[in-house]
């Protein structure tokens, strides 16, 4: 089969090539799907720039997220998987077969059913973003009545979750940095934007609110101030992203306000904790609740544009299509 492959970590043209290897076998409990769209996350270029533990065997195929059918089932999956639409979720994550190849190789609980009418590209989309917010949102208890405020609320889970949230029934505010982005997140259901460069955000959104319940955060060293000037008594902030230097953080303000801080990484969430926040992404497709971002698509040839493209920050996804 083609796949992208790297031997070793580095920048995307020293490393990443597109030959022909052998297509994976299927073990006890796996599925193999003929991938259609894979989805490249910001952690994929990170670990083949180096940001990883993991020794190499021998190659690596990258991405963890992506779309497409199963094609073959092993020992103890059902034989009726077999020709069912899914997205793939965690393809790459201790495993050398990620989904940027003509076929993946992955535990059959990562592979989660796909309705007809969601297309391969929204469903590539998915993963890492979408199930991150899910759990960002609803891990601590549901939202309905209670406000809540997205920070980066045009990033791919910033989006999933402002989505998310206004389907659960809570209000939304989304923090952003510029008008493009700001209709991004007006698209996605916000029903307060502001762009944090602003002098006054905080009194802006304390316009807004200052009974927020729930604050998904995206880089808590740099909007903690923000953060404490809207939260309610005994708030939840659930942040999931490390952008930048480590935050000090105001323990007397904290214990006064009985803020609530969460730290979330996917790769490491607990089993049960990973399929409920499954399943919320599958009853939000279901409801047909999850919007199509603004994507980039490359051919797996172009597998090198399509990381460089990742690295520059785009606004939207990065997709790789794969040969069918």
């Amino acid at each position: 089969m083609l796949a992208a492959v790297y031997e070793k970590t580095g920048v995307p043209a020293d490393v990443l090539s597109v030959r022909s290897i052998k297509r994976p076998d299927v073990g006890a409990g796996q599925v193999r799907v003929k991938v259609a769209f894979s989805g490249i996350n910001p952690t994929d270029v990170k670990f083949r720039g180096g940001r990883t533990t993991r020794p190499i065997d021998g190659f690596q195929v990258p991405h963890v997220d992506g779309s497409g059918t199963i094609d073959a089932v092993g020992p103890g999956v059902d034989l009726t998987r077999i020709g069912q639409r899914v997205w793939v979720l965690l393809a790459a994550h201790e495993s050398k077969w990620g989904t940027a190849a003509e076929w993946a190789v992955v535990n059959q609980d990562r592979a989660i059913p796909l309705p007809d009418s969601v297309s391969f590209e929204l469903a590539a989309t998915l993963g890492v973003p979408a199930v991150t917010a899910a759990n960002c949102v609803l891990g601590d208890g549901p939202v309905s009545g209670l406000d809540v405020l997205v920070a980066g609320g045009a990033g791919a889970v910033g989006s999933c979750a402002v989505q998310l949230a206004r389907w659960q029934g809570a209000r939304v505010a989304a923090t952003v940095s510029g008008s493009a982005k700001a209709e991004i997140a007006r698209q996605a259901g916000a029903d307060y934007v502001v762009n944090y460069r602003d002098t006054d955000a905080i009194s802006q959104l304390q316009t807004w609110s200052t009974k927020v319940a729930r604050i998904i955060e995206v880089d808590l060293a740099a909007n903690l101030d923000i953060d404490l000037a809207v939260a309610a008594p005994g708030a939840t902030i659930v942040t999931y992203a490390a952008p930048g230097e480590d935050p000090v953080l105001p323990t007397r303000r904290l214990m006064t306000a009985g803020v609530c801080l969460r730290f979330m990484l996917l790769y490491t969430l607990p089993a049960p904790l990973l399929a409920a926040a499954i399943e919320v992404v599958r009853a939000a497709l279901v409801a047909d609740v999850l919007q199509l971002p603004s994507i980039q698509v490359f051919a797996l040839t172009d597998i090198v544009a399509a990381h460089q493209a990742q690295e520059a920050g785009p606004i939207g996804r990065v997709l790789v299509e794969l040969p069918q």
